[in-house]
């Protein structure tokens, strides 16, 4: 049995296609150039972009703060890394007090709503002032009292309210299809929540619980107004001594370093799973 060849006409329409993309592509590439080199000259050519080409664009400035900050910089990963783990689990937990149709579980219910709302109500930034700067007044017995334990919870507050949200929609994204064949099988609702929804649910709320921690991975750096030495902080100080705050700029391109491949990833597994849904909608 010969394979399949394709014709005159399916070749004329591939090389037609391909001329297309290589068209667009060189569209979009001349475009792109263009649009950037006019805003370059734009900018450069501005009457006052000396005086903040000194200011926040210094080259020796840069190379002398940058191990400082390189050095800082590990501080806002470190509470980074911590408050992600203690917010997917409260989050998860607060999302389970929501859904849940237990009467006995009802006071958890309204504390999940009344924490959610509460939070969200308010700004990051004054919760790191509250916490980091009102617990340790308290003299509470075996609790810390350092900047870096009360931002890095105050952080995990808010940002637990978000995700528990975000778990919230994917939970309820669930079909009802689902909770019924589970019962039909014999599960509790529990076991059902536990083995067959959240499963789903976790795998539909992954880009944007992503993009959740993009932004908290910026918000580490609210943590320099409750005194941690962390990049910001470092950058800051400089700029109030020396009068430059190029290493303001120094630490954003650190900033933008971390996030940008958690933002690819995040758009990726987003165009992956429509691609699932397309496929199982075929």
């Amino acid at each position: 049995m010969t394979g399949w060849t394709p014709s005159q006409h399916e070749l004329e329409r591939r090389r037609v296609r391909r001329r297309l993309r290589t068209r667009s592509v060189l569209i979009a590439t001349a475009m792109t150039i263009v649009v950037f080199v006019v805003l370059s000259l734009v900018v450069t050519g501005s009457p006052g972009w000396p005086q903040v080409k000194a200011l926040f664009f210094s080259w020796p400035d840069a190379r002398e703060a940058l191990p400082d900050i390189g050095a800082a910089i590990w501080l806002n990963i470190k509470m980074f890394l911590i408050a992600e783990v203690f917010i997917l689990v409260f989050g998860m937990l607060i999302a389970m007090a929501r859904v849940s149709r237990s009467p006995w579980l009802v006071p958890l219910r309204i504390v999940g709503v009344v924490y959610t709302d509460v939070i969200r109500g308010i700004p990051t930034l004054l919760l790191v002032y509250l916490l980091a700067f009102g617990m340790p007044a308290l003299h509470l017995q075996g609790l810390p009292n350092g900047a870096f334990f009360w931002a890095t919870v105050a952080l995990i507050i808010s940002y637990s309210a978000y995700v528990a949200e975000v778990f919230r929609s994917g939970i309820e994204s669930v079909h009802p299809s689902q909770w019924a064949s589970a019962q039909a099988l014999g599960l509790s609702r529990g076991q059902t929540l536990r083995h067959v929804v959240i499963p789903q649910a976790v795998r539909r709320v992954v880009p944007p619980l992503l993009n959740d921690f993009v932004s908290l991975q910026k918000d580490t750096a609210l943590a320099s107004v409750a005194g941690v030495f962390e990049a910001v902080f470092v950058a800051r100080d400089y700029g109030n001594y020396n009068f430059n705050y190029t290493p303001l700029v120094v630490v954003a391109c650190f900033f933008i370093v971390l996030t940008v491949p958690l933002a690819r990833l995040t758009d990726w597994l987003s165009a992956r799973y429509r691609r699932r849904e397309l496929a199982g909608a075929l």
